[in-house]
């Protein structure tokens, strides 16, 4: 069972606005409520960001693995 609240498609955000905007929709996330990234690349960076910046806080699931799309399940702890 699922418990995806929220989805972000950040593909047409322009790049300096990904971050932020992903760790808004984060951060409004109830504990054990997750969240569903897409993009067009590996998120990555992303994780490693979370990891500095939420550590402990999140769960990390891909959910499709490109070559052109990227879906990630992002989850609060």
């Amino acid at each position: 069972m699922s418990n995806i609240v929220a989805q972000i498609d950040v593909r047409p955000i322009p790049p300096r606005d990904k971050h932020p905007a992903i760790f808004r929709m984060f951060d409004e996330l109830d504990p054990g409520k997750e969240m569903e990234l897409i993009n067009d690349h590996d998120p990555k960076p992303l994780f490693y960001q979370f990891q500095m910046e939420r550590p402990n806080q999140f769960t990390w699931e891909y959910l499709e693995d490109g070559p052109e799309v990227w879906r990630v399940k992002i989850g609060k702890k």
